[in-house]
């Protein structure tokens, strides 16, 4: 898939962003072809140097980038060639995915194995242990601390997971 294909797609715009935020998403959806310098980039762009940089490195943490070093010989500078690797993006995502999903079961996990208690003024949750040490007080104001019925987040959980392991095409209790 090319460069533009998979930048107009908004799940990768999203993702990109993500990464590496408003500043850097310039140098993010303008991948030139072939090898160019953070300077180029930075000129081109019309960006701060420092902001094309770590949009570089934060690229190249996520394996979307590369660079290789050039030194001058007469000065000793070094000079970063760097070339965009988005053909890893679909990998990357799925990475994600299966990270979120993970993710969602522990969480799912720990809400089905503990029981809440809700202060309605602060709106702060505490588990059983936290609110009997309080004596079901909220440590904030005072108020009574409230059982909580975390059953529809539980059922969001259930079916984010079952949508997650759908698309991944992996076992929901897996």
């Amino acid at each position: 898939m090319a460069f533009e294909d998979l930048l107009e797609d908004p799940v990768i715009q999203k993702y990109l962003h993500e990464l590496v935020g408003p500043t850097g998403m310039p140098v993010a959806a303008a991948p030139p072809d072939g090898e160019v310098t953070d300077e180029e980039l930075a000129e081109e762009l019309d960006l701060e140097l420092n902001d094309v940089r770590r949009a570089l490195f934060i690229l190249y943490e996520n394996d979307l980038a590369s660079y290789r070093r050039l030194r001058d010989e007469d000065s000793g500078w070094l000079t970063y060639l760097w070339t965009f690797e988005y053909e890893n993006i679909p990998e990357n995502l799925q990475e994600e995915m299966y990270r979120l999903h993970d993710a969602l079961r522990k969480r799912q996990e720990y809400e089905r194995n503990h029981e809440f208690y809700l202060c309605e003024i602060c709106s702060i949750r505490f588990e059983f242990g936290e609110a009997m040490d309080f004596g079901f007080e909220c440590p904030e104001c005072g108020s009574p601390l409230d059982s909580m019925d975390n059953g529809r987040l539980v059922t969001a959980m259930d079916e984010r997971i079952d949508a997650l392991a759908e698309e991944l095409n992996v076992d929901a209790d897996a």
